[in-house]
């Protein structure tokens, strides 16, 4: 299931679940269903929650009109070190930033010990801000061959990761995509929309992450 409304238990800016565990060769599918919404896929550190890392990956900006019933877009993304914990967030600010708000997810963090999801997420609602993120396919244990697809009729993206990956490595400096100034055909500086969508994921088929703008859910 993709999309929570504002009554849904852990509020609407949430993944659920909000962290899984993933071998290597898995493939974690991101469903932006919840609709309306606007969110990303940004990956961050345990140290720094809302900033993303530096040569991780991200999904770019997508928007999910009200009303949106199918043909939501997905994401996929191959795990390729099981042994790293990959932390993410949300970095839209709109209406209010959805990391400090503790929408994070996580996949395959230690469930014991000081650096546990829980721990992630505390440290991300201490956060008084997110940063801008920059769009690209590759990422630290991680990465994507292709952006957020399909993104037609009334779907819309910004500053989404253009770049194809070579290879399955576990770490890369991540694509070559748009900054925050919107190239790659993106026009504006930065996201828009107050939506209660955002992305599911799937592993293997086993799993689902669903990022609502009022919440992300991960079944």
């Amino acid at each position: 299931m993709v999309g929570q409304d504002a009554s849904a238990q852990g509020g609407a800016l949430q993944f659920s679940p909000s962290s899984i565990t993933a071998p290597n060769g898995t493939v974690v599918t991101f469903v932006w269903q919840g609709s309306p919404g606007n969110h990303t896929v940004t990956q961050s550190s345990f140290a720094t929650p809302c900033s993303p890392l530096t040569g991780g990956f991200d999904s770019g900006y997508i928007f999910v009109p009200a009303n949106t019933t199918g043909g939501f877009p997905t994401w996929n993304l191959t795990i390729t070190n099981d042994q790293e914990p990959i932390w993410f967030f949300c970095a839209q600010h709109l209406p209010v930033p959805h990391c400090p708000a503790g929408m994070v997810g996580a996949i395959n963090a230690p469930t014991t010990g000081t650096k546990t999801f829980d721990a992630f997420q505390s440290a991300a609602k201490a956060a008084t801000d997110s940063g801008v993120p920059v769009p690209a396919l590759s990422g630290s244990a991680a990465f994507a061959t292709a952006a957020p697809g399909p993104i037609t009729g009334s779907f819309s993206g910004l500053l989404n990761p253009t770049a194809s990956v070579s290879g399955a490595a576990s770490q890369s400096s991540g694509a070559s995509a748009p900054g925050a100034s919107g190239a790659s055909g993106a026009s504006g500086s930065g996201p828009s929309g107050t939506g209660n969508a955002a992305s599911g994921v799937a592993a293997s088929g086993l799993f689902t992450f669903v990022a609502a703008l009022l919440g992300v859910t991960l079944m």
